[in-house]
């Protein structure tokens, strides 16, 4: 009871990959007796072909239930086959296929949403009133055009602020610069008679007109107006105001830019050709406080649509910049678009759900500017990955794998013969084979559609009717 309520609980192709696990373990332990053969375990080598349990892993779900379908009925046969008890050699009675050349592709069918190629979330950090909402939804804009208007009031009046402290910044600092300038040339006058001064007493000092203390009084007058002239902040050989006010300048500058800007701003402009997308805001509301932190308008450029899609590790090696496409989606009532893979990320990220596998950001580029797709739809795109117009194609119910090379079994003169083959294109339920080992295919062959573990080299075999 508890294993069945287990199965329940797998999904339909764990259930699948579990009931094809047991199966080939019990073949591969078990002989003809029924005895259990020991277990060898085979040292990986390089450059060999990846077993049958490896590949399973790679192959689609309709793979799977093909291959299960095919394990199962063998195993049937030979429980019968012992039930009977029958000794000696018996024909197997086998389905077979002529094989011809025919045209096969291999696709990859993956979905995803689409997007236009360029969007902008149009926001604002001005805390003023919407007065005018000029845009709705649906309505195509163009770069610069005015897409509401913000209460300016307290703006200009900010502004006006702003342009007054600025004004007297300047002012303040002219003034300083003239009355600097002046007090600098006096200091400077100042300093040469002091030296005049000083050079004449000296003279008369060393001649003995003038006492010490007189050339004291002299040598000090002399340093007090070097003091003078050196307290001064000298630009181009003028005295001038020192940094300060020139700072309180570029701060009054930078307010008043600032403000310029917030009014300039009051009036909310597209950055970019496109579509009005949504519309988060109303007139009344603040623009900086919308609803949940959302953009006040959100637009895409929908001329050119892109489609994002996750590719898994497994399969990312198929795939390719440059190749083709073919988009479907409910919206578009049966038609297809046509596509074009234009970039495909350098790294993976972790596809989710609990699963191991990674997956790979991929990003298709939808041709025509005039089909029935719009943002925001998921869509199913079938990528080409190789095609062939001149193959020999077979179920892939029809393929022999074991562990060292792939087969396909043939009947001649009621006998079979293994063929070793390579395999090309896949088209998931059809794969093309190409004759490995100098070995030749011709056409109308009869190709055994499910061998079994009977059917080995020379073993006898009848060929059911057709239906």
């Amino acid at each position: 009871m508890d294993s069945e309520n287990d199965k329940k609980a797998l999904t339909e192709s764990e259930l699948i990959d579990r009931q094809v696990e047991e199966i080939m373990t019990d073949e591969d332990s078990a002989d003809g007796s029924g005895k259990r053969k020991k277990k060898r375990k085979k040292k990986a080598r390089s450059g060999e072909k990846p077993s049958l349990k490896e590949r399973w892993k790679g192959y689609s779900r309709k793979r799977k239930i093909i291959t299960v379908v095919v394990v199962l009925a063998a195993a049937a046969f030979l429980l019968s086959r012992c039930g009977r008890g029958e000794k000696g050699p018996v024909a197997v009675p086998v389905n077979v296929m002529s094989l011809t050349r025919q045209p096969i592709k291999e696709k990859l069918s993956v979905s995803g949403p689409i997007s236009g190629t360029d969007s902008v979330d149009v926001v604002s950090n001005i805390h003023a009133e919407i007065i005018t909402m000029n845009v709705k939804e649906g309505d195509k804009v163009t770069k610069d055009q005015i897409l509401a208007v913000l209460d300016k009031t307290d703006l200009e009046r900010d502004l006006q602020v702003a342009q007054n402290a600025y004004d007297l910044a300047v002012v303040n600092k002219q003034e300083k610069d003239k009355s600097e300038a002046l007090g600098y040339e006096k200091a400077t006058q100042d300093l040469r008679k002091a030296q005049a001064d000083y050079n004449r007493n000296s003279a008369l000092y060393a001649a003995g007109d003038i006492s010490q203390v007189e050339m004291e009084q002299s040598a000090n007058a002399l340093n007090d107006a070097k003091r003078q002239v050196e307290g001064y902040n000298v630009v181009n050989g003028r005295g001038a105001a020192d940094a300060s006010y020139e700072l309180q300048v570029q701060n009054a500058a930078i307010d008043l830019e600032k403000k310029k800007e917030e009014l300039e701003n009051a009036e909310i402009k597209s950055t970019i050709d496109g579509t009005v997308v949504r519309v988060n805001s109303k007139v009344g509301q603040f623009a900086d406080k919308v609803e949940d932190d959302k953009p006040i308008f959100s637009i895409e450029n929908l001329d050119q649509l892109e489609m994002e899609i996750k590719i898994s590790e497994y399969s990312i090696g198929k795939v390719q910049v440059g190749q083709t496409a073919v988009i479907s989606a409910d919206i578009l009532d049966g038609e297809t678009v046509e596509g074009e893979i234009i970039k495909i990320s350098p790294t993976g990220e972790e596809k989710g759900g609990g699963s191991t596998e990674r997956v790979i950001p991929t990003t298709i580029r939808i041709d025509g500017s005039n089909s029935k797709l719009i943002a925001g739809i998921t869509a199913k795109a079938e990528i080409l990955i190789r095609e062939s117009e001149d193959a020999f194609v077979v179920p892939v119910t029809s393929l022999i794998d074991d562990g060292e090379a792939t087969y396909i079994a043939v009947v001649e003169e009621q006998k079979v013969r293994r063929i070793p083959v390579t395999l090309g294109v896949d088209g998931d339920v059809n794969v093309e084979v190409i004759p490995a080992d100098g070995s030749e295919f011709t056409e109308g062959m009869q190709v055994i559609l499910n061998p079994g573990p009977m059917t080995v080299d020379g073993a006898l075999v009848t060929v059911l009717p057709q239906m």
